[in-house]
């Protein structure tokens, strides 16, 4: 079971070595069935990687770029990322696709650099209130896996994908277990994908039930992952049920 903590814009480097080195004691216990990742904002990346070193606990980044170099700024390659210490990055997050233009094609093309530059990836799907309305849930995410799935059609364990109902995410709104582990289930009769995570308003008080379900293989934390006990508890949450 993976559970990712995506940062977004925040914690700076301080905060982040802080964050980190708390993260490390509270996690010292949990050992077998969990993977834990962190995202922080390019900056706090060094921070991250030095405070957690020794530690179980991998750094990945929120975006890599699918050129080496090139004129792209405000981007970053995948060997700048592993030069920092990044064991991975997150790409084609909903906030990416609907603030910053990102769309399938890109999301693919960032995910096949990262693959093929040796870095782990977590690949995020997932359809908009309308689109659910509307009865397109299948279509949307078929659509996204299938681009994802033609850049990279043999994904091994470094590989995940997150389903983010957009719906869902900063809204306070989740996903009944029921709702996200269909549309777990779909992606999974899709694509080989090993790790399949769930990605909207994960919170120690309902992540057991989401994390129970047969298809959810972990999760992609957003504001809860900013407190490092909310966070501890998810992940204490997820190594319990993979033991079980």
């Amino acid at each position: 079971m993976l559970i990712a903590g995506n940062w977004k814009m925040f914690k700076g480097p301080g905060e982040a070595a802080e964050f980190c080195r708390s993260l490390f004691e509270e996690l010292e216990p949990v050992a077998d069935g969990v993977s834990v990742v962190v995202a922080p904002p390019f900056t706090s990346l060094h921070a991250a990687v030095e405070a957690l070193r020794g530690s179980p606990v991998a750094v990945y980044a929120q975006n890599v770029h699918w050129d080496q170099d090139g004129a792209y700024t405000g981007e970053i390659s995948v060997d700048m990322l592993r030069a920092a210490g990044a064991e991975g990055a997150i790409v084609g997050h909903s906030e990416r696709r609907q603030s910053f233009g990102e769309t399938d094609e890109t999301t693919a093309r960032r995910a096949q650099a990262a693959f093929e530059g040796g870095l782990g990836v977590i690949a995020c799907v997932g359809e908009t209130l309308e689109e659910r309305e509307a009865g397109e849930t299948e279509p949307v995410l078929r659509r996204q896996v299938e681009a994802v799935a033609a850049t990279v059609p043999q994904p091994d364990a470094t590989l995940a994908v997150a389903y983010e109902p957009v719906w869902a995410i900063g809204t306070g709104r989740t996903a009944t277990p029921e709702i996200a582990e269909e549309a777990h289930a779909f992606i999974r009769s899709l694509y080989p994908v090993e790790q399949i995570l769930y990605g909207g308003s994960v919170k120690p008080e309902n992540a057991e039930e989401l994390l129970a379900q047969p298809d959810v293989d972990g999760a992609l934390v957003g504001g809860a992952s900013l407190d490092v006990h909310s966070f501890a508890a998810i992940c204490r949450t997820a190594a319990r049920l993979s033991r079980s």
